[in-house]
C-alpha cells in the first residue's frame, strides 16, 4: 500500500511539473536572467562629416564619418575624446568632445 501511495505522489508531482532533488536546482528562476541595462549616457553628434577614430587622438586611424544627429552610447573618456558605441554602427569608437553633445 505504501509503495502505491509513493508512486501516486511521484506521478502527481511529475504531472504538475514539480521536481525535487538535483534536477530542481538546475532550473533558473526568472530573477536570475540578466537584464540589459540602458547606457549611462547617450551623446549626439552635433556636426556633419565628423570623423570617428580607433583611439583617443588624431594619431589614430579614421574608421569612418558620422553626421549630425547620430547617437553614441557613452562608454568612457580620455582627455578630450569620448569612446562609445554608435547606434546601428561600429562599437568602441572615439570622437572628439567638440563634436558631441553629452
Amino acid at each position: 500500500m505504501m509503495k502505491k501511495m509513493m508512486l501516486a505522489v511521484a506521478v502527481l508531482t511529475a504531472g504538475l511539473g514539480l521536481a525535487f532533488g538535483p534536477a530542481a536546482q538546475a532550473v533558473q528562476s526568472p530573477a536570475a536572467v540578466p537584464v540589459a541595462q540602458a547606457p549611462a549616457a547617450v551623446c549626439t553628434v552635433n556636426d556633419n562629416g565628423v570623423n570617428f577614430r580607433g583611439g583617443p587622438g588624431n594619431d589614430y586611424p579614421v574608421l569612418g564619418q558620422v553626421n549630425r544627429g547620430q547617437n553614441l552610447n557613452y562608454r568612457g573618456r580620455q582627455g578630450n575624446w569620448v569612446m562609445g558605441d554608435l547606434w546601428g554602427g561600429p562599437t568602441g569608437v572615439w570622437i572628439h568632445v567638440a563634436y558631441l553633445d553629452c
